[in-house]
């Protein structure tokens, strides 16, 4: 029986013989290793380029300069006499009425072409031009006055002094004289309707008188004067007309039926100008105002008795 090298043996020879291959591979493992650790090629993280934000029309607008509003026609003339400012609701029938003025005369002072394109804010002269109102300033009170006395002395023998040293003559006090009538009063006023008064003068409910009647009875002009409005444009007056007397006086006859006169007609105290009814009124009944400089006062101070 041959006997060879035991296994053992085999395997040390083995392994002897192919220990620097073993080696070298894993030589060459640990190198590429350390190298794949150690040089890595280098990454360059590129990032996108910011992009401006999208801009929305509403941030855009804010973000340019709005140009400021244009000044109302006549706005530097607002808080002067003679101007009035327009307030929501006005019209130029209603401005007309309330500063006693023909509503096409301030349509015509202020160069409006269309009167129903007035504007809130929109100041308009409500007197003729050359006949500004003028602001009356009350004059400053003196102030008191402070008696000093001359060299030191006594405030009190200084003051006994002066009055024993000038006698104070008696003044007569005048009598009150009266005051006199305005001469644009002098109208020879008529009564407008026959019927009876079942509302008196309130100038912040009624304004004025309100005369009941039957439909169609007779409305007459309170005097002599030239018709300014005849139209149903004023809310709250039905039909109405305006009648303006002089600088200073017109009246208003509201509710008719009927209309018998036009704008810039003529008319004569006691002339029939409409006819009563109850339009924007929940009965029939003649709403009459007079009006002195646009402000609503009694009729029965001016109307004669009855």
């Amino acid at each position: 029986m041959i006997k060879g090298p035991g296994p053992m043996k085999i395997f040390h020879a083995a392994a002897a013989r192919y220990q620097p291959l073993a080696l070298c591979a894993l030589a060459a493992i640990l190198s590429a290793g350390c190298a794949s650790s150690t040089h890595k090629a280098p990454v360059e993280q590129r990032q996108p380029a910011a992009r401006p934000a999208p801009t929305s029309p509403v941030a855009a607008t804010a973000a340019t300069a709005v140009p400021a509003a244009p000044a109302l026609p006549g706005a530097e003339n607002a808080g002067k006499p003679g101007y009035y400012t327009v307030k929501p609701g006005d019209t130029m029938i209603r401005i007309g009425l309330e500063h006693g003025q023909n509503w096409r005369d301030i349509a015509r002072w202020n160069a409006i072409e269309n009167p129903n394109l007035v504007e809130v804010g929109q100041v308009l002269r409500v007197v003729p031009p050359g006949g500004d109102a003028v602001a009356v300033r009350p004059v400053a009170a003196a102030g008191p006055v402070e008696s000093r006395p001359l060299d030191g002395a006594p405030a009190a023998a200084a003051s006994a002094a002066a009055a024993s040293a000038l006698p104070v003559p008696a003044v007569p006090v005048p009598a009150a004289a009266a005051v006199p009538r305005d001469p644009d009063e002098d109208l020879g006023w008529a009564w407008p309707a026959a019927g009876p008064v079942v509302a008196t003068f309130d100038e912040n409910k009624t304004k004025g008188l309100v005369i009941a009647g039957q439909q169609g009875d007779p409305v007459l002009a309170a005097a002599a004067g030239r018709v300014v409005y005849a139209g149903s444009g004023l809310r709250g007056y039905g039909n109405l007309v305006i009648v303006k007397h002089n600088a200073t006086f017109l009246t208003a006859y509201a509710h008719n039926q009927a209309l018998l006169v036009k704008e810039d007609e003529v008319v004569r105290r006691g002339q029939k100008i409409a006819e009563m009814g109850s339009t924007d009124a929940d009965r029939v009944q003649l709403h009459f105002e007079v009006r002195r400089q646009g402000r609503p006062i009694d009729p029965s101070r001016l109307l004669p008795p009855r």
